[in-house]
């Protein structure tokens, strides 16, 4: 008797729903390790939370002070030399991105890590997942994962993971059990019996017909079925995975990935209402867990359409993609006024500044390989977002400028520490082939270099960290006869600073600056603080105007300026 007790319990703990349905339990195969058991029979499940109940708008979270960097935790350090990277070989390296000790400049500077999918996974990326409520076996135990936050959080440093709920794998145990009609798991994805003639939201199959002879929604793969956020369970149990990962493991928060896709079948397909309502009801949940979490979503679409996903009462934050385009875009071409305009465009729909900024990510073309290896537009490009308005984002050996191209696993490829054998990865082959460029390119030989890209990160990031203004300054673009030229007022509370760079090829002298309005007057000391040594004097009339003020340096293509105003 006492045995099937705890095979009940076994089975009720694996679904976490509140009510453990006989059905489902019936049918549940796989039992949770006994860590797993112990963290979840403490948690405690509630009623689905009403839309209505939203927590108003909170203040700004440490997320707004933050530098994150995305780390592909496969491909970040091997610590045990099998290939794979892995949570020890991450905590091996935290020094590398932050030490802990502000009197010091070897490090990266980074406040905040993302963490590619940890869940375990039938595939290298991690993106479907069978068991949310573990960790991949390739990358450790949960205690090595604890480990890291608490390494992590020792160093001042924040960590959110991947929260992958759009779609599960079709391995999961929901999905293998939810084929059978009669099983308790059949609503917790969505079905039709024949094939429906309607494509995916970007013209793609989307439908896949299961052994049951039934077709299954999946928008981004066979092997990836979505699930049905109709379905009180499946919130029950998404809800419990979240409240599981940020009180019983402890992370900062989540990533989600693609959020807009939710709620979605048939013609409404992504950006329901149903989806927006979910995410304020996520919230309530995600906040009464753990006030501090910070939520940041891939939203991939228009900045209008992203701002209606956050706004104080859906997620923290939302990825900048046409932000991204327009850096890299205009980088490449040179436009300065195209990056302004994007820029302006995300705070006008996100006058809060929640917004989350990046190059590149592990689904496009790194850095690098977009500019042809032109290291000088990279290092303009990654000064333009480190020194701009909202939360930035770094991908791992965007840094050391790594290359990469499609297909994924060409960017996402083993991070590159050394020209030693592996790359100083691993001391053996790893899970992908290094870049043909790592005995060139990496962590050991930028180091000491103090024209390299990584250099560039390294003090760029700094003058972040040190300056307020440039973390959440107003931003007020300024206009130049010199067409090529970003400059940028970032104007604080207690500071205002001004970021100039010459986008373009050819060198600039004589250039003038000009700005219609502003809250400044009278009479300013313009001092250089970072880049070439500068000292001038520039005055704002009754309405904050200045007209035609000439730059008392020549600018380089591609060098890089920060200076300071002080009121005289």
């Amino acid at each position: 008797m006492r045995m099937l007790k705890r095979i009940v319990i076994g089975l009720c703990i694996v679904l976490v729903l509140v009510s453990c349905t006989p059905k489902p339990v019936e049918l549940a195969t796989k039992t949770p390790s006994e860590s797993q058991t112990e963290t979840q029979e403490t948690s405690t499940t509630t009623e689905i939370p009403e839309a209505t109940q939203v927590s108003a708008p909170d203040q700004a979270g440490w997320w707004t002070d933050a530098v994150f960097y995305e780390i592909f935790v496969r491909s970040f350090y091997d610590s045990d030399g099998d290939g794979v990277g892995d949570f020890q070989g991450i905590i091996e390296k935290l020094d590398y991105l932050n030490d802990g000790d502000p009197n010091t400049n070897g490090d990266l500077g980074i406040t905040a890590i993302w963490l590619m999918p940890i869940n375990p996974s039938p595939s290298y990326h991690g993106y479907d997942i069978t068991n949310y409520f573990a960790v991949n076996p390739e990358y450790g135990t949960m205690t090595d994962f604890k480990q890291l936050l608490e390494e992590a959080h020792k160093r001042g440093i924040h960590v959110i993971m991947d929260f992958v709920i759009n779609h599960t794998s079709s391995q999961n145990p929901w999905f293998v059990q939810a084929q059978d009609k009669t099983s308790g798991f059949h609503d917790w994805y969505v079905w039709s019996p024949e094939k429906p003639n309607v494509a995916g939201p970007w013209g793609q199959n989307a439908w896949y017909q299961a052994g049951n002879g039934l077709f299954y929604y999946a928008i981004f793969w066979s092997g990836m079925p979505d699930l049905n956020f109709k379905n009180a369970q499946v919130n029950q149990t998404i809800f419990n995975i979240s409240r599981f990962w940020l009180d019983n493991v402890g992370v900062d928060g989540f990533r989600v990935d693609a959020a807009r896709y939710l709620h979605g079948e048939f013609d409404l397909q992504q950006d329901t209402e149903d989806t927006l309502t979910w995410f304020r009801t996520w919230r309530q949940v995600v906040k009464d867990t753990n006030p501090e979490a910070f939520t940041v979503g891939e939203v991939w679409t228009d900045v209008k359409t992203q701002s209606r996903y956050g706004g104080g009462t859906g997620l923290d934050s939302l990825f900048m993609f046409d932000l991204s385009d327009a850096i890299l875009g205009n980088v490449f071409a040179p436009v300065p006024l195209g990056i302004m305009g994007a820029y302006e465009d995300a705070i006008y729909y996100f006058p809060d500044g929640q917004f989350s900024t990046f190059l590149t990510n592990h689904d496009t073309q790194r850095v690098m390989s977009f500019f042809g290896g032109n290291v000088t537009k990279a290092k303009v490009a990654a000064f333009i977002y480190l020194t701009g308005p909202g939360i930035p984002f770094v991908y791992y050996g965007e840094e050391i400028g790594m290359v990469g191209s499609k297909p994924d696993e060409y960017i996402r490829t083993p991070m590159q520490w050394s020209a030693n054998e592996h790359g100083g990865f691993s001391t053996t082959a790893s899970w992908e082939a290094l870049n043909d460029n790592y005995e060139d390119s990496n962590v050991a030989d930028q180091d000491g270099d103090p024209d390299s890209i990584l250099n560039l990160y390294r003090e760029v990031i700094a003058l972040r960290n040190a300056h307020s203004a440039l973390r959440t300054g107003a931003y007020l673009p300024l206009q130049s006869d010199c067409r090529q030229l970003y400059p940028v007022l970032r104007v604080g509370d207690d500071e205002i600073l001004v970021t100039l760079v010459n986008v373009g090829r050819l060198s600039m002298e004589d250039c003038t600056l000009s700005l219609g309005s502003s809250s400044l007057s009278g009479e300013y000391s313009l001092q250089s603080i970072w880049g070439e040594a500068f000292s001038s004097t520039i005055t704002f009339d009754a309405n904050g105007a200045v007209s035609g003020f000439v730059l008392p340096i020549a600018l380089e293509a591609g060098q890089m300026v920060v200076a300071e105003l002080i009121k005289k």
